[in-house]
């Protein structure tokens, strides 16, 4: 309708124009007079075209973005004078899409990557301040074993991942033929490893998590695996549920964090094989016995994870025993002869006080965890399932019921069982049939997570 107008308007311009030459060159003829009125009425025609032309462009939709690009906004708080390209990264943040970082503004957030707060298998994490003042840790992967398009396809799918539970990946940065990183919003209260174990002397030994303030953290995660495995586009298998990939934020409640490194799954596929290479105490028996994986796999993990945090030590565990020699304890085991007694909470961490600790609330995490970490993947309940177990709903409203004694096969092939080892230490002599192969993949194992993989819908 504007275009329309636009050229109604000009067509009468014309006509009025050589009408006004007309009359001119009729009364003065080609003398001077003539040429004066001719070059003045010019200049304003042009003048009037060049006005016309520059307020259409101002008030083109592209002109707007141009115009708004290079007006400055104020700060509400303080008055200051900010680039509307701020403004629109506070837009996007709120949106939750990651953002791509360049190096060098990783490098200028971590005062070049000197303020290292954590290390593992697959990379160095950094904290770091963005421009905005926004608290970030920084990882650096090294040694990713896909291309720069798989990386951007997974960054894309997690950054779609918004859960109150999961640690918010606020960004990522790509430099050819060198480490890839990703950036996650910065929690204070650092990892769940440091609350619930015994640090050594020097450490936060102080501190460490209540009752109820595990019993939250067991149901956060609980419903953070159960958001990645159930609702979300593609189904996340997180492959790496332990301790140090659990945070904490400031009001202590549990954030599953390193989800930027798991596995993308159709939601019609059911098991991929992998290498196994992960953290050993938490992986469940199909990837020892190279089985494949899927999410009952990290039903697995968070089993383990929640024994943990229930007797406050790790799952393997070393103590002394006669003669000078070491006595190697496993959690699950222990959790599951004293659930069978009755005596579960003879389990629970020994700083707890007992006042302030609910029993059935005990038994019934007890019970979650021995169910999660069953040895075969078909007897473990889903995510969903360990939520409603655990909030009490459901059929689970009044007690959840011990499960059916497990055959603990890991406790032979990693020779934790005293009575199979109490003259020889490593791995047992005699394993279950068919395990030999498995035996040396525990014993060449490493302690943690690669880079996982990506697999399609």
């Amino acid at each position: 309708m504007e275009g329309k107008t636009a050229k109604i308007l000009a067509g009468a311009a014309a006509v009025v124009l050589v009408a006004l030459e007309l009359s001119l060159f009729l009364c003065f003829r080609l003398s001077r007079p003539f040429y004066l009125s001719t070059a003045v009425i010019l200049s304003v025609v042009l003048a009037g075209t060049a006005a016309a032309l520059l307020c259409h462009a101002l008030r083109s939709p592209r002109g707007r973005a141009e115009r708004m690009a290079r007006r400055p906004v104020m700060d509400m708080d303080g008055g200051e004078e900010v680039s509307a390209r701020v403004e629109y990264s506070f837009f996007r943040k709120v949106a939750g899409l990651p953002r791509r970082f360049s190096l060098e503004a990783l490098a200028s957030a971590t005062d070049d990557f000197q303020c290292v707060v954590g290390r593992g298998s697959s990379g160095t994490v950094f904290k770091g301040i963005l421009d905005d003042g926004t608290a970030v840790a920084v990882k650096r992967i090294d040694g990713s074993a896909y291309g720069d398009k798989e990386f951007r396809a997974e960054v894309a799918a997690i950054g779609g991942a918004q859960h109150a539970s999961l640690v918010r990946l606020l960004g990522f940065c790509l430099v050819r033929s060198g480490p890839r990183f990703l950036v996650y919003e910065f929690m204070e209260n650092g990892s769940l490893d440091k609350w619930i174990f015994p640090q050594p002397a020097g450490g936060a030994g102080g501190r460490w998590l209540t009752w109820a303030q595990r019993y939250q953290v067991a149901v956060d995660v609980a419903k953070a695996l159960a958001y990645l495995h159930h609702d979300c586009r593609a189904k996340v298998v997180h492959l790496d549920v332990k301790p140090e990939n659990i945070l904490l934020d400031e009001r202590r409640r549990g954030m599953l964090a390193d989800f930027g490194l798991s596995a993308l799954m159709g939601k019609e596929q059911s098991r991929v094989v992998t290498t196994v290479r992960g953290t050993t105490g938490y992986l469940a028996p199909e990837w020892l016995l190279g089985a494949g994986v899927t999410e009952r796999s990290d039903v697995y993990s968070y089993g383990m994870v929640l024994m943990e945090m229930l007797a406050g030590r790790r799952t393997l565990q070393a103590e002394p025993g006669p003669s000078g020699s070491r006595r190697w304890t496993y959690l699950p085991k222990l959790v599951a002869d004293k659930a069978r007694e009755g005596r579960v909470v003879e389990v629970l961490d020994r700083r707890l006080a007992p006042s302030a600790v609910d029993e059935a609330g005990v038994r019934r995490l007890a019970h979650v965890a021995l169910w999660c970490a069953q040895e075969k993947a078909g007897a473990r309940p889903t995510m969903a399932r360990v939520v409603e177990m655990l909030e009490a709903r459901g059929g689970a409203a009044v007690e959840v019921e011990p499960p059916p004694p497990s055959d603990m096969i890991v406790v032979d092939l990693l020779a934790l069982d005293p009575a199979a080892h109490a003259h020889r230490g490593g791995l047992p002599t005699t394993l279950p049939p068919g395990s030999a192969g498995t035996a040396s993949s525990v014993a060449s194992m490493s302690d943690s997570f690669a880079l996982s993989y990506l697999s399609g819908r």
